[in-house]
């Protein structure tokens, strides 16, 4: 069995696992109201003596395998590398009860998606850093990754990769989708599939019907997970997944997809037919984040690794293992050595053309009532 298909069998168990968690979460009201403090009193992740032990919840096949074992041995720092984020809503449910009394519940460093990264700040679970204990970062962070709408100055989030949310396509299958609409065409009824991710799959729905995600008002939001509903009610759309909707392309189960740039360049070592498509009307861009939750018990051990993965020589191996969108740069000269293919793979290293449609990945508008109002929306149409 090759290592991509033992990674696809992992990645259909925790997409089950979330998708239960997901339903968990809606019927204890996981989408209603938040306990928890506002960010007026956070305070900044002390440094100090790089020692003891690092906890790191992170997501699935989001790292090389030697990294952690590097880090661990260049430093004596006993590492705990947990892959226990699936879902950014399933995993806000989990730490939150524990966040709000302000434990983290062991962790010095989760990584989280960049709404997600501004929810947990806003609700004061989240420590700012202290820029001067992250030189490397600071002098290696991409300037497309500097100043994100979300944290505009860097005070709480450093960049762990991005990516692009577009169309995942079994070209052989499927040669003319270009377009998101092109998923509601009758002819791919029943083999299509759109992300769990609300801020992934809705946005670009709009975009396609050739509204501004950016300035969307909630009508916008409410009246595309109306479309998508009719799909879904229709047997249109095959269902809603995360990662694991590479399984059903692979075995021709589903055509066409709403996707993750990353998860098109890993499927292609099984399958050359399975690719990412920039959607004609533009893609989504996101980042997942490390963040210093607060009650770390450990934030010298989470300066010193966020400056250790941003060394170019360590990034170009997660770079090369990932498939994302590096946020270091100096990372493209060593790939163009080791690894030409990916160097020169622009949903690796994309050009200012390849992305000129796209958009930062945006959240409803409005206070966070009118917020919950849409997330409650989808959230109906995703559980059925």
């Amino acid at each position: 069995m090759t290592n991509i298909k033992m990674k696809q069998i992992r990645l259909l168990v925790l997409g089950v696992l979330a998708l239960v968690a997901s339903l968990v979460l809606v019927a204890c009201g996981g989408g209603g109201g938040l306990e928890g403090s506002d960010n007026s009193n956070v305070t900044v992740a002390e440094g100090g003596d790089p020692t003891g032990s690092l906890n790191i919840s992170n997501w699935p096949l989001y790292i090389d395998g030697k990294t952690i074992s590097n880090f661990q041995n260049e430093t004596g720092i006993k590492t705990t590398y947990t892959e226990d984020v699936n879902d950014n809503n399933e995993f806000f449910g989990k730490v939150q009860p524990l966040l709000s009394q302000g434990d983290s519940g062991g962790r010095s460093i989760i990584v989280v998606t960049d709404w997600m990264a501004k929810k947990m700040y806003d609700l004061g679970y989240i420590q700012k850093i202290d820029h001067d204990k992250l030189p490397t970062v600071f002098n290696h962070l991409i300037p497309s990754l500097q100043h994100p709408s979300f944290d505009p100055d860097r005070e709480f989030s450093v960049p762990w990769q991005s990516g692009m949310t577009g169309l995942v396509v079994r070209k052989d299958l499927a040669p003319d989708v270009k377009s998101i609409n092109d998923l509601f065409d009758p002819k791919y009824k029943g083999k299509v599939t759109m992300l769990t991710e609300m801020r992934d799959t809705v946005p670009l729905v709009m975009a396609a019907d050739g509204i501004d995600p950016v300035d969307a008002s909630t009508q916008d939001w409410l009246d595309a997970i109306d479309k998508i509903k009719k799909a879904s009610d229709s047997g249109q759309i095959r269902r809603f997944t995360g990662n694991d909707y590479v399984q059903d392309m692979a075995k021709g189960d589903v055509v066409a997809a709403i996707g993750w740039s990353g998860d098109a360049v890993q499927a292609q070592a099984d399958n050359k037919n399975i690719q990412y498509v920039q959607p004609e009307q533009g893609c989504s861009i996101w980042s997942d984040n490390m963040l210093i939750p607060v009650g770390a018990p450990n934030p010298a051990a989470a300066y010193k690794f966020m400056n250790y993965v941003y060394q170019p020589e360590v990034q170009a191996n997660i770079t090369q293992y990932v498939n994302y969108v590096s946020p270091v740069e100096g990372v493209k000269p060593i790939l163009e050595k080791r690894d030409p293919a990916i160097a020169n793979n622009e949903l690796i290293f994309p050009s200012e053309e390849f992305v000129k449609n796209c958009f930062n990945q945006v959240s409803p508008p409005g206070d966070e009532e009118q917020q919950r109002e849409v997330e409650q929306a989808f959230q109906d149409v995703v559980t059925g």
